[in-house]
């Protein structure tokens, strides 16, 4: 099965994928895999469950409602990337880049922050496992 990722506003394909018993996290891995610029894709309520992302170029991609619940986001560039609602429970995202993020509603419950850029991220609302707290700039 073929899926591809394509660009949040132009619909312009990102890159594309396709084997059997194809998911849209075997395809997303190929293309971080691979090198592949994901820099404003559209990823929406994506299931990344346990995804191995690590340096991935997600650049104000939208993940908005994904269920990224145990990925490994390590050094992933986020910047201004729309993460509202996200499931991140024990995402490792030591050393990834979140300035601009809108977190808004995430769950960042266990995730590991180590070294993690949430300059000017919108956190409003995010669930850290003990109480949602209400920072809009860090």
């Amino acid at each position: 099965m073929k899926i591809e990722i394509k660009h949040r506003v132009t619909s312009e394909v990102l890159f594309n994928f396709e084997c059997e018993n194809n998911t849209t996290k075997l395809t997303v891995e190929a293309a971080v895999n691979e090198g592949t610029d994901l820099r404003r894709a559209n990823l929406y309520g994506a299931d990344l469950t346990g995804a191995n992302l690590t340096g991935a170029n997600l650049n104000g991609a939208d993940l908005n409602g994904a269920d990224l619940n145990g990925a490994n986001l390590t050094g992933a560039d986020l910047t201004g990337a729309d993460l509202r609602e996200a499931n991140l429970y024990g995402a490792n995202l030591r050393g990834a880049d979140l300035r601009g993020a809108d977190l808004r509603e995430a769950n960042l419950y266990g995730a590991n922050l180590y070294g993690a850029n949430l300059y000017g991220a919108n956190l409003q609302g995010v669930d850290l496992g003990f109480g949602k707290v209400d920072i809009t700039k860090v």
